[in-house]
């Protein structure tokens, strides 16, 4: 009974965290819960903090599936299956995450701090490798399933177009809805029919990438000479070393936050005039730029690597909880599940994971690393992907390369699709 009392969630001790979530779901229940920030809040923030201790410390899943972050996501899309949480909380919740901008909000401080956290030589060294590794990777995934949807009677080109093109093409609102209207015109069918046939396979895409990032992680940890920890490039130098690390403070946090929303605007501002391309990819482009350039100084690159540092440490866990409660649909995943399907879903992330990993390796990328970032980030869902793979890989640092993968190889793949449906389909 001692060890219990010791034991902690989020720097809270076990019996008053249990008294919070229980005040938290009676509030829940009773329809009571506040709409807006501080109802959401508190229902991600709490169960958050209670699935990720459960996935940290329950066997196997720990050890082979990501721990903590898969246990967040999917502990939360159950809830919502079986209709414990109330329709009133899953619509705030989803306000928050996407109307409110709470998704972006996170992703902008992770952008900012972990481009601006780098060595400038690493970045520049890193950048000009990663994205032709993607796209070998890619490339390889979808010449793989293609033969393999051939031999099992499924057909090369559905195979291609309504499986591994789906999953690649950045998550819903960048991929799968584009790409309903893109196939709908050149065939002349109903957008709805195939939108239906390719939310399956992002979905199932999306899950396996997940699991896929924690195996490689246990991978990393069982052969630590293919892993960086974290660390994309061999040969890496250490974060930061040109400069005095200031102390962590509330003001220098506070730069850091406004660092990353001015950045999150630079973005916005350049999507209104290019809107082919996402806002976090430009983002990522101004950033990396800045970085380069040497034109932020030493203070506020600190400043963005203490704010992300913070924002990744207390909500993380709640943003997963975000997801699965407003993002992943169980119904879903389960209705698309057939042995043949599951096959080539398989194949095409492990081909990506496979490519990239080999790919990484002989441009210098540490291969886990590769595989997750440059490998299973192209067949998640988006930005929400991105942030699922690496909580499950351990590898939040990773974001922007993610992002790489996730959007500018996303935007690269419906240009390739709006080909491909004029000759294969």
């Amino acid at each position: 009974m001692g060890e219990l009392k010791k034991f902690e969630i989020m720097g809270i001790s076990l019996p008053v965290y249990l008294l919070i979530t229980a005040l938290v779901f009676v509030t829940m229940m009773l329809g009571w819960m506040p709409k807006g920030m501080i109802g959401a809040f508190a229902v991600m923030m709490v169960f958050g903090g209670l699935f990720n201790t459960i996935g940290n410390h329950t066997p196997i899943v720990k050890t082979y599936l990501g721990g903590g972050a898969i246990v967040c996501i999917f502990a939360s899309a159950a809830l919502v299956t079986f209709g414990v949480i109330p329709e009133a909380v899953i619509e705030s919740v989803d306000g928050f995450m996407n109307t409110t901008g709470f998704l972006n909000f996170y992703i902008a401080a992770l952008i900012t701090g972990s481009i601006l956290g780098m060595n400038r030589s690493l970045l520049l060294r890193a950048a000009v490798r990663f994205l032709p590794v993607a796209l070998c990777a890619m490339t390889f995934a979808i010449l793989a399933v293609g033969f393999v949807g051939m031999i099992m009677g499924y057909g090369f080109a559905d195979a291609v177009m309504y499986v591994a093109i789906p999953m690649m093409g950045g998550g819903m609102g960048a991929g799968v809805v584009p790409l309903s209207g893109m196939y709908a015109e050149a065939l002349g069918q109903e957008s709805a029919v195939i939108i239906s046939r390719m939310i399956p396979a992002s979905t199932l895409g999306n899950v396996c990438a997940i699991v896929g990032a924690g195996l490689l992680a246990k991978l990393g940890e069982v052969k630590p000479g293919l892993t960086g920890n974290g660390k994309l490039m061999r040969k890496d130098v250490e974060e930061m070393t040109d400069s005095e690390m200031l102390p962590t403070s509330v003001q220098m946090m506070g730069i850091g936050m406004i660092l990353a929303l001015c950045f999150y605007l630079v973005g916005t501002i350049i999507n209104k005039l290019v809107p082919s391309i996402h806002t976090y990819a430009w983002m990522i482009i101004a950033v990396a730029a800045s970085k380069a350039l040497g034109i932020i100084p030493s203070k506020f690159e600190q400043a963005a690597k203490q704010w992300s540092g913070f924002v990744m440490g207390n909500w993380t866990q709640a943003l997963l909880v975000g997801i699965g409660i407003s993002m992943i649909d169980l119904n879903a995943v389960a209705s698309a599940f057939s042995l043949t399907y599951m096959i080539l879903v398989l194949v095409v992330v492990g081909g990506v994971a496979l490519g990239a990993g080999v790919g990484g390796y002989l441009v210098g990328f540490y291969p886990v690393e590769s595989s997750i970032t440059a490998g299973l980030c192209t067949t998640n869902m988006g930005g929400t992907g991105d942030i699922a793979v690496l909580s499950a890989a351990r590898r939040m640092e990773l974001l922007p390369f993610a992002q790489i993968a996730t959007r500018i190889c996303g935007a690269l793949i419906l240009i390739v699709a709006s080909v491909l449906v004029k000759v294969l389909l």
